[in-house]
């Protein structure tokens, strides 16, 4: 008979105790663990050693910080990948707005037959749809490769959230910042039609207020499938609503009076084929004018003799795909690739810049020479050139979400700081290049500024809810859950700090435009103190989500 007082004697309800004790503390490191090798992090973070590789097993015996170096390298490489491929992607886009139809009317009062080309793209439409769905195509692809390689799991991944806030942050404060400062000194360009940017400004607030909502209020951490759907019904809300202010709609239109852009807002074209050959000597340019599809005028004339050629020409390149002069086009993308002279590089007298000039197209030379696979653009009207396109940037997404994850697996750093700092700024290049080049070379502010307000929001209703769509679909029909958020109060602390900076970014321009006439431009010393004072919110913004992140506040 065991001695009650004896130590060794133990109530069963106290063993009980310990036994749970212990199965939790056996059980917990195991689930982490495993939560954590999901994401592509090996162990606890910061501590074990990664192992994890991108393409050989030999990269886990070299030191972490060379490794670091090697991922931080090919990161850059991809993004100088993604900013080859979007140029001609942009190319591809060009053809595809410009596509005009031919439309025969009867005049009634001789009964003659008038002939004209009216534009099939309207421009509202061309801005909030192509042109800001293809400048954010590096986010959104890398956000839904990220959602689908995380199918199955209740958690959603944080490269593609992190990665699309971060970039909405880019757009509109450096990339503001820039197109402030890059029309000449004393130069004024205002946006044309305040009406039509009014309605894009509002939904691009409302995208981050409802992202807000619905990760804090409604259903605090999760993300429920209706509600993932509804924020991707919301971007055609948005095009409706554009389109209702463009064509001042009753009822859904603010009343407010358009002013007219000059005939001559951008610079007149050169011909197709001096443009292609052009295009194809001239790749190492980042982007191309892609804002010469803006024209005054939608419709065009019967009796325009150079535009009704022009479409004439273009239909019967269409119709022969198989034309030696495209093959001989196709041919010459290859030649050029391979080539590491231009014509540019011919007029420089300067050995060292002669020589850096062929340094960095060596550089390019792999990306040049994959890329010449694209047909050319006028295929098709650009339809052929613009899916290829896409095909590849989703491939280089794919690389750049393996080498973020070996990045944070090697270094610690949490993945939503390489997503909202590195990833943001580097797939949103095609962002700044875009609205730099409408800011130079357009007489008004229109496009430059409504690139970067469309493409926050198509950031949120397709970039993010895409993705959850995705996840939260399968969740629903294989689990019968939600998806869990992981990190949600990061998310929106970052989302309240970039609704703050943002009101204090849209005042500077709302106060400039009262006070100078304009949005951008103006006297030189102003355009740069707005300048910094836009990259002071962004820092503002990275350092404060950062530190909230890490659990640092």
């Amino acid at each position: 008979m065991i001695d009650p007082q004896s130590s060794l004697s133990v109530h069963p309800w106290l063993m009980c105790d310990i036994c749970q004790e212990l199965l939790i503390k056996m059980v917990v490191p195991l689930a982490k663990e495993s939560v954590e090798s999901r994401h592509g992090i090996s162990g606890i973070i910061g501590t074990g050693k990664c192992e994890s590789y991108l393409i050989f097993s030999s990269e886990t015996s070299l030191g972490d910080a060379f490794r670091i170096f090697l991922y931080f390298m090919g990161l850059a490489y991809c993004f100088i990948g993604l900013s080859a491929i979007t140029a001609r992607f942009f190319w591809s886009m060009e053809n595809v707005v410009k596509h005009s139809r031919k439309v025969v009317e009867i005049d009634p009062y001789n009964n003659t037959k008038i002939v004209r080309y009216e534009k099939v793209w309207n421009f509202t439409i061309a801005d909030i749809s192509l042109l800001a769905f293809g400048t954010s195509f590096p986010q959104i692809s890398l956000a839904t490769i990220d959602a689908i390689r995380n199918i199955g799991n209740l958690y959603a991944g944080g490269l593609g959230p992190g990665t699309l806030v971060g970039s909405a942050a880019f757009d509109l404060f450096p990339i503001h910042a820039v197109c402030v400062v890059v029309p000449k000194a004393g130069e004024l360009k205002k946006i044309s039609d305040i009406g039509v940017w009014l309605v894009e400004l509002a939904w691009s607030f409302w995208a981050y207020i409802w992202l807000y909502i619905i990760l804090e209020v409604w259903t605090p951490n999760v993300i429920t499938l209706w509600e993932a759907l509804l924020t991707v019904l919301q971007y055609g809300l948005l095009l409706t609503h554009a389109y209702a202010q463009d064509k001042r709609w009753p009822y859904l239109s603010l009343p407010m009076e358009r002013t007219q852009r000059p005939e001559e807002w951008v610079p007149p074209e050169t011909s197709i084929c001096k443009q292609e050959f052009q295009a194809h000597e001239n790749d190492q340019r980042s982007i191309v004018d892609i804002f010469s599809i803006h024209d005054k005028d939608e419709k065009v004339p019967g009796h325009d003799v150079g535009e009704s050629s022009r479409s004439n020409f273009l239909e019967d390149m269409d119709e022969n795909a198989d034309h030696p002069h495209v093959l001989t086009m196709w041919k010459q993308q290859f030649l050029d690739a391979l080539s590491l002279k231009t014509s540019e590089s011919k007029k420089q007298y300067n050995i060292y810049l002669r020589l850096a000039r062929l340094c960095w197209r060596l550089l390019l030379a792999p990306w040049r020479l994959l890329f010449a696979f694209v047909p050319p653009y006028h295929i098709a009207h650009g339809w052929l050139a613009f899916i290829c396109s896409l095909i590849f940037i989703s491939g280089i997404a794919y690389v750049v979400t393996k080498l973020t994850d070996l990045i944070s697996c090697v270094s610690g750093i949490n993945p939503y700081v390489i997503a909202f700092t590195a990833l943001a700024s580097g797939t949103s290049w095609p962002d700044l290049v875009a609205s730099k080049i409408a800011a130079e070379r357009q007489t008004t502010a229109d496009s430059a500024i409504a690139n970067i307000t469309c493409s926050n929001s198509v950031n949120i209703y397709v970039g993010i809810g895409v993705p959850w769509l995705i996840n939260t679909a399968y969740n629903f029909i294989a689990y019968k859950e939600p998806l869990k958020i992981k990190d949600a109060a990061g998310l929106s602390f970052s989302l309240l700090v970039f609704f703050s900076t943002s009101v204090a970014c849209i005042a500077v321009l709302v106060f400039r435009r009262l006070t100078l006439g304009a949005e951008l431009g103006g006297p030189r010393l102003w355009a740069w103190i707005t300048c910094i004072f836009f990259m002071l919110l962004w820092l503002i913004f990275v350092v404060l989500s950062s530190l909230k992140i890490s659990d640092i506040i």
